[in-house]
């Protein structure tokens, strides 16, 4: 099955967007059942660099680790799921539209391992995809809000 793919414009500098949306201190602002997020180190990330997201899933808080497989500040950044049943690939590009807009692209797909092969096809994608349109325009409010 294809990834998910969502594309928006958002009313800020490509910079702005970039850095709200590859911040996982910032995800649980955004993104739906996100509840903290940190990256594995205090410098700047660089690719191998570890995500730690924490997400609501069943009513317990569970932990999953990305690693940063792609990173070039301001216009693409990826990571890819490492551990756990479900492990998401992301990828999202950053393209200036204007000097104060610009278009903001994630592309989302999931593997499954174990009980997660199951979970994929029949929770996972079908979530996501509804959850998608919802958390980008979650992430346009707040960006332009401020």
């Amino acid at each position: 099955m294809a990834a998910i793919t969502t594309t928006i414009q958002v009313e800020r500098p490509a910079a702005d967007v970039f850095s709200y949306v590859t911040d996982p201190t910032r995800f649980h602002e955004w993104q739906q059942g996100v509840v903290g997020g940190h990256m594995d180190t205090a410098a700047e990330p660089t690719v191998g660099t570890r995500c730690v997201t924490t997400r609501r899933i069943g009513g317990k808080n569970r932990s999953s680790v990305s690693t940063v497989t792609r990173i070039d500040p301001t216009k693409r950044w990826a990571v890819q799921g490492i551990d756990g049943p479900i492990r998401a690939t992301v990828d999202l590009t950053v393209q200036p539209i204007t000097a104060g807009s610009s278009q903001l692209t994630i592309s989302v797909d999931f593997t499954g391992h174990g009980i997660g092969k199951i979970l994929v096809p029949l929770m996972v994608r079908p979530e996501a995809r509804k959850a998608m349109p919802n958390n980008l325009a979650a992430l346009k409010r707040n960006l332009e809000e401020h």
